[in-house]
């Protein structure tokens, strides 16, 4: 990669660019060569990998991945501070009442802290699918997930098979007829 980074510099040399310029060509060639690392080209971890099973207890369920063998299972982790995670729950819910008799099942992982908030954003906005508090981001750690929302498609075997990063609108064509055909 270091190649074209030093065409261009030779370039910017050549053909006089003034010195302010040519800074800003090598702030921008080593920018993309920094940028060009972070992509290998292959999948993200976990995929095609058992899902880690975990177990959360909250006052209102007590919730494990290994219960839903069979489903296909959306995992969500969110939390009712996240503004992407807020303008996502509603697709989730519309997704997963469009697709629960299809065998597709939304499991939403909140790592609110604060009891009270939970139970009223639940409320407020119909949250219908399922919904377990886990503050101490136990099942999170498990999937690595540190920002929010993160989901995690998983096959009626207990596979990831895809991970979303950020606000996705969960009734798109696209992702409903792939959450179809698992």
């Amino acid at each position: 990669m270091p190649f074209p980074f030093l065409l261009l510099l030779k370039f910017a040399i050549i053909e006089g660019v003034k010195m302010r310029q040519c800074s800003r060509v090598v702030l921008i060639s080593a920018l993309l060569l920094a940028l060009s690392g972070c992509y290998h080209g292959t999948r993200p971890p976990r995929i095609g990998t058992a899902a880690p099973d975990f177990t959360v207890h909250d006052a209102d369920h007590t919730v494990q991945l290994s219960q839903y063998r069979g489903q296909v299972v959306v995992l969500n982790f969110w939390a009712t501070w996240c503004v992407p995670c807020v303008e996502e729950m509603p697709s989730l819910v519309r997704m997963q009442k469009l697709m629960k008799d299809k065998g597709i099942t939304v499991l939403a992982v909140s790592v609110d802290v604060d009891d009270n908030a939970y139970h009223q954003f639940v409320k407020e906005h119909g949250v219908t699918l399922t919904t377990v508090r886990d503050p101490q981001q136990k099942a999170p750690a498990l999937f690595g997930t540190h920002m929010w929302p993160e989901t995690y498609v998983i096959d009626r075997q207990g596979v990831i098979r895809r991970k979303f990063l950020g606000a996705v609108d969960w009734t798109q064509p696209d992702i409903t007829e792939f959450l179809s055909r698992l």
